[in-house]
């Protein structure tokens, strides 16, 4: 069983590992893949690719984890290149409310399973077999926020492993966001 996180990690924070270790064991999978978008279409990335994919790295270093540059913009477009055996495609609640607006939604469905992270505030509805769920302990972190604090100069501490928080300071990422 092959689980795949995809996103921009802009940056990886403590809910992606959170996530991540969550979905191993929930799905007993055999291998996770981390793809990190390198130009995602529905919404530009504050630091460079490069960094995104080192900081991936260093969050999921001690996960049995395939970390990965994804070229491909749209999930759809990755799944059908990728030509995985039914993966589980991993997301969190508050992008299941999104995903009908993604690039040919039924199309993920028919190349993947989605596995679905629940988050507090997020009423959780499947619309389909293809869609399954499960329970995450809550972290109130979001990339968003992450990026505020570090333009801040506020510290990062519990948001992101150190690795990231002293990866973030020593390039000077998001001090113009």
């Amino acid at each position: 069983m092959i689980g795949i996180l995809g996103g921009r990690f802009d940056p990886p924070h403590l809910g992606h590992l959170a996530l991540a270790r969550a979905a191993l064991d929930r799905f007993e999978l055999d291998e996770l893949r981390v793809a990190v978008v390198a130009d995602a279409a529905h919404k530009a990335s504050d630091a460079p690719a490069a960094d995104r994919l080192e900081m991936a790295r260093l969050t999921f270093a001690g996960l049995p984890a395939i970390v990965e540059l994804e070229e491909h913009r749209y999930t759809v477009d990755a799944l059908e290149a990728h030509h995985y055996a039914d993966p589980i495609f991993l997301i969190g609640a508050d992008e299941l409310a999104d995903f009908p607006t993604w690039t040919q939604p039924e199309r993920v469905l028919e190349l993947a399973r989605l596995g679905v992270a629940t988050r507090p505030g997020y009423l959780v509805a499947p619309a389909s077999s293809r869609i399954e769920l499960f329970e995450i302990p809550p972290h109130a972190v979001s990339s968003t926020a992450i990026r505020a604090r570090a333009a801040a100069g506020e510290p990062l501490d519990g948001l992101v492993v150190p690795a990231v928080a002293a990866h973030i300071a020593a390039r000077g990422l998001y001090a113009a966001a």
